[in-house]
């Protein structure tokens, strides 16, 4: 029997059309002792055959043919089509073809209505009468509005120039008279304040140029002082003397012309006045020794000296030093 038409289940050969078991070819063993094989009833090996089959042939499902439409796209024809030619007038128009006129356009001609030859006339008697009624009717009054009254009184008010009052000559002459003599006395007023104020500066100008050395006057001032009349100088040196205003002390600042470093001034001043009674301090650059109540220092070729017969502070006298 051919091998397509049995079915093997566990080890056995079945006939595919029957299901009976084929009787299996002889094995050596049996060959030598010469035993037939045994037979196996039909019902047997139906049961059998069934039994087994049901185990191995289902254990897995079989997967579905049916094919989905909503998840995959209808099948197209895969052979594009051939590109047909045009049916359409696709070609140009020759501007030297001239035989073809426009379609005609109808005018419509307005229709004129029959007038007569002679129009009709009214009677002189009756155009007399109509205009006698005309003259006797009363014409009524047309009613005016409050904002046509308003626009037009506002036009008129526009329209008419407002008369501006003559200004009298006399009245502004006088202002400006007021006006020149107010400025030429605040001028006076400033300028005798800034004199008086730059009174002292103008006064060591002065001797300093008379002396012949470059004497300032010192921007800081203590309280409570102000600088005597006249400044005094000499050749080479300049004197200013400042006065308490309750007239209690007084002190003096002497400038004079100098070559001395500060070195040459603590040997040739202080020293010989004060021996080692003395203190150095330092204020922006300048050495400044103070000694019973006098103070000296150098700065640009001009020798200070302050004589105090007033409680000036060490503070004060660094900031007059500072600012000459």
């Amino acid at each position: 029997m051919q091998a397509n038409k049995t079915v093997e289940i566990n080890g056995r050969l079945y006939d595919a059309v029957t299901g009976l078991p084929i009787k299996a070819s002889p094995t050596a063993s049996e060959k030598a002792s010469g035993a037939s094989p045994k037979l196996v009833s039909p019902e047997v090996v139906k049961k059998r055959a069934a039994t087994m089959a049901a185990g191995t042939i289902h254990t897995q499902p079989q997967r579905s043919q049916t094919l989905h439409r909503r998840a995959t796209k209808k099948p197209g024809p895969t052979i594009a089509k051939r590109p047909q030619a045009g049916k359409h007038m696709d070609f140009a128009r020759s501007t030297n073809v001239t035989r073809f006129a426009p379609h005609p356009v109808a005018v419509t001609k307005p229709i004129s209505k029959d007038t007569p030859d002679i129009a009709p006339k009214p009677h002189p008697i009756a155009q007399r009468v109509a205009a006698k009624s005309a003259a006797l009717k009363p014409v009524a009054a047309v009613p005016i509005s409050a904002k046509q009254i308003k626009d037009t009184a506002i036009a008129k008010a526009l329209a008419t120039p407002t008369a501006k009052p003559a200004k009298k000559k006399r009245s502004l002459k006088l202002s400006r008279r007021f006006t020149v003599v107010t400025g030429i006395f605040a001028v006076l007023i400033i300028g005798a304040y800034l004199t008086y104020t730059n009174i002292p500066s103008l006064s060591v100008g002065f001797a300093a140029a008379q002396a012949g050395i470059n004497a300032t006057y010192p921007e800081y001032q203590p309280d409570g002082y102000r600088l005597s009349q006249p400044v005094t100088y000499s050749d080479g040196e300049v004197t200013l003397s400042f006065v308490s205003n309750s007239g209690t002390g007084e002190y003096t600042i002497i400038q004079t012309r100098s070559s001395w470093d500060s070195s040459a001034v603590l040997d040739n001043v202080v020293k010989p006045a004060a021996g080692d009674n003395y203190v150095t301090t330092q204020e922006r650059g300048l050495t400044i020794y103070s000694y019973n109540n006098s103070s000296t220092w150098v700065n640009g070729g001009i020798l200070y000296m302050i004589n105090a017969d007033a409680p000036l502070s060490g503070e004060q006298i660094r900031n007059i030093a500072a600012s000459l």
